[in-house]
């Protein structure tokens, strides 16, 4: 009989917490030995709440795939809520998991942890070096102590405890069950709305911020849920081959990236929308280009799958069911 572990998803309603059940589930993890809680049953950012579930549960392994997310807008309106939301959850779930006896967790980070201007496509070594991207420093601090909680924990509860906590930096995720609010959303699903209430407006033209010369690489979001999982079951010593003590992060990203204008012009072509679109260079671009540099996650196995255009399929499908 084989003995499952039992895991707590945090976050899992979200779009990369339901694709990492999904995943768990395709790959024979029984439901019932996967832990999960809506916000309303569980207040991550209240500590005694969090130590008083991880008390009664007792989970061996952790997804931390709850956080406060959004794009430009979002992120400029709200910086306070951002940082703070952030920095609690995560202290509070992996303290707690440490606590509790929980030797493997995984940590999802961004790839806006990189400087601005970091060289393409970013490595992991290039975490704090350089200046970080205005429109969403608060955000991408409070994932930077995230990766740097997770190695703290490794480096004085590694050998005592049998602590193993990971990291992994996924680049621009989009799929079924995006936000897809008007203002703060991501641009893919922010585009896949706009667009589709323009068809049906039969609105001349759609207006998107910036050039549209920024290049963003995206990933379908189980493309990323089968990553995580797969860098979770890597044994100890090859994860620790290709990371090192205070480097203890990995990337995951497509392999490629395309422009703004690319993206919202395959958009155009999946919604269906025959209008003009133009561009407002007097709103910011955000950072020029953030593709990322997957080497080592392909050194240990992985790649990813989704095409950008089929992809984009499927999430107008699960947008249009959600309306």
């Amino acid at each position: 009989m084989i003995n499952f572990p039992k895991i707590y998803v945090a976050g899992h309603r979200g779009m990369v917490g339901s694709a990492i059940v999904r995943q768990l589930l395709a790959q024979g993890q029984p439901a019932d030995r996967i832990v999960s809680r809506t916000h309303a049953e569980l207040d991550l950012c209240n500590q005694a709440v969090v130590n008083a579930f991880f008390e009664q549960e007792k989970p061996d392994q952790v997804y931390m795939a709850a956080s406060k997310v959004g794009g430009i807008y979002a992120n400029n309106t709200y910086p306070a809520e951002f940082i703070y939301d952030n920095l609690m959850v995560q202290a509070n779930v992996i303290h707690a998991a440490f606590q509790n006896g929980v030797k493997k967790l995984l940590f999802l980070g961004s790839s806006c942890v990189y400087p601005r201007m970091a060289q393409q496509p970013m490595r992991e070594d290039a975490l704090l070096t350089g200046t970080l991207e205005p429109t969403n420093e608060p955000y991408a601090i409070a994932k930077i102590a995230g990766i740097k909680l997770c190695e703290s924990y490794n480096r004085q509860y590694g050998e005592s405890h049998g602590v193993h906590y990971r990291s992994v930096m996924p680049t621009n995720l989009y799929g079924p069950g995006d936000n897809y609010h008007p203002e703060n959303s991501h641009v893919i699903p922010a585009l896949i709305r706009r667009f589709h209430e323009a068809k049906l407006a039969n609105a001349p033209s759609v207006t998107i911020w910036g050039t549209g010369k920024p290049r963003r690489e995206f990933l379908y979001v189980d493309d990323m849920a089968a990553a995580s999982v797969h860098i979770m079951q890597l044994p100890q010593a090859k994860y620790q081959q290709h990371t090192q003590p205070m480097q203890g992060h990995i990337n995951v990203g497509s392999g490629s990236d395309v422009t703004i204008a690319k993206v919202a012009q395959m958009i155009v072509q999946t919604v269906g929308f025959t209008g003009q679109i133009e561009f407002d260079s007097s709103k910011p671009d955000g950072a020029p280009r953030k593709w990322m540099d997957s080497s080592k996650l392909n050194s240990l196995g992985w790649q990813a799958q989704e095409q950008l255009s089929s992809g984009l399929v499927k999430v107008y499908v699960d947008f249009l069911k959600q309306q």
